[in-house]
């Protein structure tokens, strides 16, 4: 039998390999692109539109920036004053005077694209029409396309509710006070987030008792039985106590969880990392029916354009759009390519155009901490 490690190397490359040729040529491209757009009048400019300045989000404007041509633009709508950069977020709950890396600035994403070619507005889209996006403050964005990479909303420890950088920070630092406090933690979800968190809590703080509820038969569950028998074999080691097949209701501060047996467990502090609400309400006036009603999810064509055919002209991508693909950035990325190259195929007025055909191996795959070295 081949052992598993090999495998999953082989099968990668055969992905790998030729993606790599594809960012080369993107390099070559996006070379060529500085030299050739021209920047003219704003009267004389079509938008591209993008939504969201989160992972999916900054990547299609970075590539957008690479590949429009003259007469167009990227203008990307973020509320949030940087990226939040959310895969560390469990580690910067714990771990004091972290969380300044968390928060990286917006203007460097398009380093290197010519002159005019982006245009970032920090501001809330409140409502999509055909045509323009409604800012919370009224304005008024006119686009030729729109790209919605909205994602998702949480809490914390997975994100923040503040918009600026030192509001954010000061809510993570809420959570590594009551962390550092609290004796007997529970922690209620067990995905990359709730893992995550509870072998951060133990491994900076190993005297606390620290408690992982998950509501399934296994953790992580969409990454197959051979992760969650590792995961618990590593909490098993660090003291990690795991229950499962429990959905406990949450008080809001520290108190009592009862189980489905009639126990009753006390603990000091209880961090709920369930559930991912995605940001689609923005397009409920203009196409209700592209929201699905059983996920609340955009639903897309695979060409990653609404399922609602009257308006070709929108998007949608990454958590916030039911793509058929894995819910990991580095799906992602995948997609914006799709949308990217049919973006540039409609402007050339061309008719076919890119299906998205997810590949789970290498977009579904994730690098987890286990601790401060696991």
């Amino acid at each position: 039998m081949v052992p598993d490690n090999l495998y999953l190397i082989a099968k990668i490359l055969v992905y790998i390999l030729p993606y790599s040729l594809t960012l080369l040529r993107q390099r070559f491209s996006a070379f060529r692109h500085r030299h050739v757009y021209t920047a003219l009048p704003a009267s004389e400019t079509k938008n591209v539109v993008v939504i969201g300045g989160s992972f999916a989000g900054v990547q299609i404007v970075k590539r957008l920036s690479e590949t429009l041509p003259t007469g167009y633009r990227v203008v990307l709508l973020e509320k949030n004053s940087h990226l939040n950069y959310l895969f560390a977020f469990p580690r910067l709950a714990v771990a004091r005077g972290l969380e300044n890396w968390g928060f990286i600035p917006y203007k460097g994403i398009t380093e290197g694209a010519p002159r005019g070619v982006f245009e970032h507005i920090k501001g809330e889209a409140l409502e999509v029409t055909d045509g323009e996006v409604v800012l919370r403050n009224r304005e008024r964005i006119g686009y030729e396309y729109l790209v919605v990479a909205t994602g998702t909303s949480s809490s914390l420890p997975s994100k923040v509710t503040s918009t600026e950088r030192e509001a954010a920070r000061q809510e993570l630092r809420g959570m590594q006070d009551r962390i550092a406090d609290a004796k007997r933690i529970a922690v209620v979800g067990g995905g990359a987030v709730g893992v995550e968190l509870v072998g951060d809590i133990k491994s900076f703080y190993p005297e606390k008792e620290v408690s992982l509820i998950h509501s399934r038969d296994s953790l992580l569950n969409s990454f197959g039985r051979e992760l969650h028998k590792h995961v618990m074999q590593v909490f098993e080691e660090m003291g990690v106590a795991v229950l499962l097949n429990e959905r406990p209701s949450i008080p809001e501060a520290g108190g009592t969880l009862r189980l489905l047996d009639g126990r009753e467990l006390e603990f000091d502090l209880i961090i709920p990392c369930t559930g991912q609400r995605p940001n689609s309400a923005i397009l409920s006036s203009l196409s209700s029916s592209s929201i699905s009603k059983a996920t609340s999810r955009i639903l897309v064509q695979p060409t990653l354009q609404l399922a609602d055919a009257s308006l070709p002209h929108i998007f949608a991508f990454g958590d916030v759009a039911e793509t058929g693909g894995p819910k990991m950035a580095r799906a992602a990325f995948i997609q914006s390519e799709v949308v990217l190259q049919n973006i540039l195929a409609m402007i050339k007025g061309q008719k076919s155009l890119k299906q998205y055909k997810p590949y789970a191996l290498f977009e579904g795959s994730i690098k987890l901490t286990l601790g401060k070295s696991g």
